[in-house]
């Protein structure tokens, strides 16, 4: 990728030792948002050296394993090696002693070049998006901005305990777009989908662009940034991704022209719906619709907060659990809602029990079960993998599996005496609760703050990249309200 006018430096540092990167020490580069090496990337040969995460509350996710109020994990080679109470071994001992142990979390829809864009539109409905984000901003983005915002994207999603996450990105406005964002994901060392999407210039080269990715960057898949396919709800977009073996994510909204459920449906009366299909939001639809997503083995992202304020539609959860889906969750953009997964539980733990607890008070009979925190502390780790076909790989503390691994404080103000572990995680938690956060066994947050990440850099690059783009768009900055000149002033 050629650099863009705001990388000053190659994004190649000398490789830290591994004690370099434990200890989060920084390399000491100025001019680069990030000292963390190309160590982190999916080239990295196996992980070595042993990992004890002792006398933690350990909620694996796995039923077969079960939860311990005392337990610990060992891993070895980036991957866990046992889950069980009293384990001696010779290796790097964390106390876990008043934290919870558990799977990373899994944000399964998210537009990451936005993040120089956080806020902007607070206020904002979809049509204000449509017209001020994707039509007047995004044609703006150069390659460098696209790195920028993917980069401060993935390392705040770490931050608030998500580990694996899918970009939907809808900026590659040309080649040298996608590879700047796939590098960004490398960089940062997130478990990351690369859903390639459309791009807004004329040099954007979507779809056809895909087999030079792949061929390109993804000739193996057993790396941590792995590649999917963003689609309308159009049959040769679906077929292309097919024949390239791509997973495929349609966002379908019941009120946007030709991407609603009912478009969908079109699809799968052809045949075209299948267990390769994820459908983000789905708003609008029908019982019968949501029965042949559970039918077909596709599966469904919901991101509440957003659809809920945006007006995309009642968020369909009790549609999906009524047709026996369990939704994985997700964040969307961060132009108008956090992304961060405790936010995302607790709407949907809240809109599922308020839908139910509404008719109870109406005074139906035979209603629905409740949803409990534990189901959907599920939905955010365990479902997230099921949702992007990473079950195998991640998702729960199963022996086996990469060591994709979150420690929750419980010695805070907002959370003890611990009492209720899921009930914690869902009511009671926030971001300040994350202790460490583990990718493939590599410890990228410790103590609540990124391992050799120069911030002060990083807020200066991703600020720049702001002004850049609102220079561009002809908007005026107003820090007060998020108001702009030509942008949303709801």
């Amino acid at each position: 990728m050629s650099a863009s006018p705001i990388i000053t430096a190659p994004r190649t540092p000398a490789r830290p030792s591994r004690r370099t990167v434990l200890a989060g020490a920084s390399a000491g580069l100025a001019s680069i948002a990030f000292t963390r090496a190309p160590s982190l990337a999916q080239t990295q040969p196996p992980r070595e050296g042993r990992t004890l995460i002792k006398n933690g509350v350990v909620l694996t996710m796995d039923s077969g394993l079960g939860d311990f109020e005392r337990a610990d994990v060992l891993v070895e080679g980036g991957k866990i090696a046992a889950v069980r109470p009293d384990i001696s071994a010779e290796a790097t001992v964390i106390d876990a002693s008043n934290r919870i142990v558990l799977p990373g979390f899994t944000d399964t829809h998210h537009h990451f070049y936005q993040s120089a864009m956080r806020n902007l539109l607070g206020n904002g409905l979809l049509e204000d998006y449509f017209r001020d984000i994707v039509a007047k901003a995004t044609p703006l983005f150069r390659a460098g901005d696209a790195y920028d915002g993917v980069l401060s994207g993935a390392l705040r999603s770490l931050t608030s305990g998500v580990t694996h996450v899918v970009d939907m990105s809808q900026v590659s406005n040309s080649p040298e777009h996608s590879d700047a964002m796939i590098k960004a994901f490398r960089d940062s060392g997130i478990r990351a989908v690369y859903a390639y999407a459309r791009g807004y210039t004329p040099a954007a080269k979507f779809p056809d662009d895909v087999e030079r990715i792949k061929k390109q960057h993804f000739a193996s898949n057993d790396g941590l940034v792995s590649l999917a396919f963003t689609a309308a709800p159009d049959k040769n977009q679906w077929l292309l991704a097919r024949k390239m073996g791509l997973r495929i994510y349609a966002h379908v909204v019941g009120l946007v022209p030709n991407v609603g459920p009912a478009d969908v449906i079109r699809l799968g009366d052809e045949g075209l719906m299948g267990p390769d299909n994820v459908y983000v939001h789905f708003t609008g639809g029908r019982p019968e619709y949501m029965k042949r997503i559970k039918d077909t083995g596709g599966a469904l992202s919901l991101a509440v907060p957003i659809e809920m304020t945006m007006r995309h539609g009642t968020p369909p959860i009790q549609l999906a659990l009524d047709a026996g889906i369990r939704p994985a969750l997700s964040s969307d953009v961060e132009t108008t809602m956090t992304s961060d997964m405790f936010s995302i539980m607790r709407a949907a733990f809240t809109l599922q029990r308020t839908q139910i607890n509404e008719r109870a008070l109406k005074g139906e009979k035979d209603l629905p079960p409740l949803l409990l925190a534990k189901d959907i502390v599920q939905m955010a780790t365990i479902e997230g993998a099921r949702c992007n076909a990473a079950e195998s790989r991640t998702g729960s503390l199963t022996p086996g599996k990469d060591a994709d691994i979150v420690l929750l404080r419980t010695d805070t103000a907002n959370v003890m005496p611990l009492n209720n572990a899921y009930g914690a995680i869902v009511t009671g938690m926030d971001t300040s609760n994350v202790d460490k956060v583990m990718v493939a066994g590599r410890i990228l947050v410790d103590d609540g703050r990124l391992t050799g990440v120069d911030m002060p850099a990083l807020q200066k690059r991703i600020t720049t990249s702001r002004d850049y783009i609102m220079e561009q768009a002809g908007w005026k900055k107003n820090v007060v309200d998020g108001v702009v000149t030509g942008a949303s002033a709801r």
